[in-house]
């Protein structure tokens, strides 16, 4: 198999059934080899029933924690290449290929680029665009020797055995700044791909991100990749 779209989940029973659709409608229209797999890291509202009911596999991640779900969903993934995409439709998936046309020809890692598309208004609070991301990623991009601009973009791929061989170990949010990281000093092919981002598709569920202790946490993890 060519390709896993993997989104992890807890409780997003408001938008995994959109977000499967979507990308199983993204595998037949390109044509692609590829499977949906939803990495449910302790859901209790139905998220695993309904993306299993919308053509998504389904598999279990006990371990609490962003990274901890999309580091066990590639363990678990068929594909060569994984794309990790958010869950709750904020990322517009036929932007997929792009990234898939990068690792195809070579790049370990593929970013999407936030700043370099569109953004709906109201999607991207003005604290994390104009000042959490901007200066976490500039940090990031001195301690990692890279040049990626957007950080934290949830849509992003990887070459599934280049990343094993990282041995990323984070297990929050900040598995996001780790793995650039990672691969920037093992002196991976890092490729930036812009993409769209588009208000919440819920309606009713709180933002799983928690803007300061989220930050921190990447704080820590890039500081400790500086010195």
């Amino acid at each position: 198999m060519e390709l896993t779209i993997l989104m992890p989940c807890l409780n997003e029973r408001e938008s995994i059934g959109f977000c499967a659709d979507e990308a199983l409608a993204v595998l037949k229209t390109n044509a692609l080899d590829g499977e949906v797999l939803v990495a449910d890291n302790g859901s209790e509202d139905g998220s695993r029933e309904i993306a299993a009911a919308h053509g998504a596999r389904v598999v279990t991640v006990s371990q609490r924690g962003y990274g901890s779900a999309l580091r066990h969903g590639v363990t678990r993934a068929r594909g060569d290449y994984v794309i990790m995409a958010d869950s709750d439709g904020s990322y517009d998936l036929s932007h997929i290929p792009r990234l898939l046309e990068s690792l195809r020809t070579g790049a370990d890692l593929v970013i999407g680029n936030r700043y370099g598309g569109r953004i709906e208004p109201g999607a991207f609070p003005w604290t994390h665009r104009y000042i959490g991301v901007p200066v976490l990623s500039a940090l990031g991009r001195i301690a990692g020797h890279c040049q990626v601009r957007d950080f934290h973009c949830g849509l992003r791929g990887v070459n599934r055995k280049r990343f094993l061989s990282l041995g990323c170990v984070c297990t929050g949010m900040e598995f996001a700044s780790e793995m650039i990281l990672l691969a920037g000093k093992n002196q991976q092919q890092i490729v930036q791909v812009p993409t769209d981002l588009r208000q919440d598709y819920r309606q009713t569920a709180q933002p799983h991100l928690r803007a300061i202790p989220d930050g921190l946490r990447h704080l820590r993890v890039i500081i400790k990749y500086l010195f």
